[in-house]
């Protein structure tokens, strides 16, 4: 991103080690803004797609986590991003801010209200996905802190489409918040390791929190050094959003990527813990399910990369009147998502995908319980400016 100590905080994603190896596009250059700080900066990216369901019915019934059920056999307009930042200088007391406005169906962030975060609807949503402010307080290494909305700070997936391995979104990424609102800081203790920590509104993919509700994010990110061999650069990130308040929904995380002796190759893995303790909001059961997730990247040439997905889930159990279509009785099965990138255009990403899900009992995909697989081709251009 724009400046490092960002970029280190990013990094608790866990996907950002393991995108960077298989995106082959040409990074697009900042343009510079006449305002009243000179040197703030613009960028963003258009991002859209089409898609084919091999036997989907066209409703959220029959839609898989991770994808959406607007997207059915349509050409989609995935997201618009316009984003403006001033990064923060090397001075002891330095400022900054960041901005990301998003419109379309993958669109994260909060709404009209400024308060409740929330996630893509499935339709051409608007949202303020990024509005933050930066400064840096000098202690020890210097602390940064963001303040305001932001991204999340767990999860192997993020919300930046082309910073993903795949197109569509994981299991695991649909039961993790996408947005928080709130004061988070980061510390670099060492070239190894950066934490951060903070609190912030709490927000859930699963039900709608109350504005009074609080959640506690940490995080820590720990990099390999030179001395692992082929294994430096290597990144291990643990996470985890806690209700300050009674009841709500628990998040933990794990995820790690790996360089392996063959140079082309990346491997990652991710695990998600998710944990809903208040009976009053679904039903007499303290419920939780998890996600276990592989990951497998080729940089086969300069242009051209093959990435691979494998997801385990057990969400069985868990609340049916909201969240993702696995939750319920029906909440056990697996995913397989091969995803194809090549760099044809300057600046652009190209990918072409094919997704298979399957439900261990029941048809999960279909409105009627008739499929228990699922079957999707889709194919998406972001163009980042």
């Amino acid at each position: 991103m724009k400046f490092n100590k960002w970029t280190l905080g990013l990094a608790a994603v866990g996907a950002i080690s393991l995108a960077s190896a298989v995106r082959a596009d040409e990074a697009p250059k900042l343009v510079p803004l006449t305002t009243a700080v000179s040197s703030t900066v613009i960028s963003g990216n258009v991002d859209v797609g089409a898609q084919y369901n091999l036997g989907n019915y066209s409703t959220a019934a029959g839609v898989p986590a991770g994808t959406n059920p607007n997207k059915v056999d349509n050409f989609s307009l995935n997201d618009v991003v316009i984003s403006l930042d001033k990064a923060e200088d090397e001075t002891p007391w330095a400022s900054g801010y960041h901005i990301d406005i998003n419109l379309g169906t993958d669109a994260v962030g909060v709404n009209g209200n400024g308060n409740q975060p929330t996630a893509a609807s499935g339709t051409a949503a608007f949202a303020v996905r990024q509005a933050y402010v930066v400064l840096r307080t000098p202690l020890g290494n210097g602390i940064d802190w963001k303040v305001g909305v932001q991204d999340d700070i767990i999860g192997y997936e993020g919300n930046t489409d082309s910073a993903n391995p795949n197109y569509t979104r994981s299991v695991g990424y649909s039961i993790e918040p996408t947005t928080l609102l709130g004061m988070i800081g980061s510390y670099k203790v060492c070239d190894a390791l950066t934490v951060q920590a903070g609190v912030a509104d709490a927000t859930s993919p699963l039900f709608t929190a109350t504005s009074s509700d609080k959640t506690f994010a940490a995080a820590a990110t720990f990099t390999a050094p030179d001395s692992f061999g082929f294994a430096k650069g290597a990144t291990l990130n643990l996470g985890t959003l806690l209700n300050i308040d009674k009841g709500g929904q628990d998040n933990f995380y794990a995820g790690v990527t790996v360089p392996t002796p063959i140079t082309a190759l990346k491997v990652g893995a991710s695990f998600d813990l998710v944990s809903l303790n208040n009976a009053t909001k679904f039903n007499s059961k303290n419920d939780s399910g998890w996600v276990g997730g592989l990951y497998a990247s080729v940089q086969a040439t300069d242009k051209l990369s093959f990435n691979f997905r494998g997801e385990y889930f057990d969400l069985e159990g868990s609340p049916t009147t909201a969240g993702p279509v696995y939750f319920g009785t029906n909440g056990k099965g697996e995913e397989l998502t091969a995803t194809v990138a090549y760099s044809l255009w300057a600046n652009v990403t190209s990918r072409v995908e094919f997704r298979w899900d399957h439900a261990d009992s029941g048809g999960a995909f279909s409105n009627n319980g008739s499929n228990a697989d699922s079957f999707l081709l889709a194919a998406n251009l972001i163009y980042s400016f």
